[in-house]
């Protein structure tokens, strides 16, 4: 089958006989990779291309360009949680995150649009969450700061692109490459020991795309493909279908609760809650709010909904979602 280039290929592929720097070869071949038509003439021709990305990242990556202490590795946690949006060329990661937080991260038709990490913050009711928009993988081909960035992270995203019929495979060999580097994603019932958290991490797929009349037979296709290792959520990025519930999913992957506090004689704060892991305890919020009142602690009262209201409990009580606890000291 003839691989009928485009004229746009030919002219892209002579600048890349003209580029001087690793970084401008980079770029020219990606954009050679999104011209380059999908189908079975040029099958071969892609996996080329792969192949002289792959090895030019890795050349670049044993180049001392970035210090290894940069900020593109170590960026500043904020909010109630880090999650780390992983996915593969154009699955539309970027575009996720604009739907999820209003913000305008760089996006576009063609692959790689983003380059190095990038946080954003999520509002989800009363609290903030960070998401980190992050370089795609490319099967096994994976940038050197993601390892890092999901041990980061409290939770994972993993985007799929329904209309890529290779995505959902690509996924498989993704996760084995990372296992290599000793991280595995794990769905939201398998246990997680304190020793583990590291380098397992609860992850969520999420299939992108439902809004196109192809997506629905390879969400089918997908649901087969996954069974229920790992929680599946599809949306529509582009139109925003699913994005409340993706919220709400978000939220529930952290394993967190909200908790208010409240003074003697005074209202609860509902607008900035406390957040804790789930399990936590009365002397975890006690010391939340600040380490004295911990070390001074005598009792608290509890409200929870309409069955408990004032109930003195001590400091090994386990808190839940929504509690009001005034701590006396």
């Amino acid at each position: 089958m003839p691989a009928n280039l485009p004229p746009e290929y030919i002219e892209t592929e002579r600048k890349l006989k003209e580029a001087k720097t690793p970084q401008e070869k980079l770029e020219i071949l990606e954009q050679l990779l999104a011209i380059v038509p999908k189908h079975k003439g040029t099958e071969k021709l892609q996996a080329l291309l792969k192949t002289k990305i792959s090895k030019l990242r890795q050349e670049m990556q044993r180049r001392p360009q970035v210090a290894r202490h940069s900020p593109i590795a170590h960026l500043e946690k904020s909010g109630a949680g880090r999650v780390v949006i992983l996915g593969s060329p154009n699955s539309g990661k970027s575009m996720l995150i604009k739907g999820l937080t209003g913000a305008n991260p760089e996006v576009g038709d063609y692959p790689f649009t983003t380059r190095i990490p990038a946080p954003y913050m999520m509002k989800y009711e009363n609290i903030q969450i960070q998401l980190i928009d992050t370089p795609p993988y490319l099967d096994d081909d994976i940038p050197s700061v993601l390892p890092e960035l999901v041990r980061s992270a409290d939770a994972v995203l993993i985007c799929l692109d329904l209309t890529q019929m290779d995505d959902a495979a690509r996924l498989e060999t993704f996760f084995e490459a990372m296992k290599k580097k000793k991280i595995e994603f794990v769905g939201q019932e398998e246990p997680i020991s304190p020793a583990e958290r590291p380098n397992k991490k609860r992850t969520l797929i999420v299939a992108n795309k439902c809004d196109l009349d192809e997506s629905q037979q390879a969400l089918e296709d997908l649901r087969l493909l996954l069974g229920n290792r790992w929680p599946l959520l599809s949306v529509s990025a582009l139109r925003g279908d699913g994005l409340s519930e993706l919220k709400a999913r978000i939220y529930d992957l952290l394993e967190i609760i909200r908790v208010y506090s409240k003074a003697p004689g005074k209202k609860p704060d509902f607008d900035e809650p406390f957040t804790l892991k789930k399990g936590s305890s009365v002397i975890d919020m006690a010391r939340a709010i600040h380490k004295d009142l911990a070390d001074n602690f005598k009792y608290a009262r509890l409200w929870r909904g309409k069955t408990i209201q004032g109930l003195v409990v001590n400091r090994e009580h386990i808190l839940q979602e929504g509690d009001i606890v005034e701590i006396h000291a």
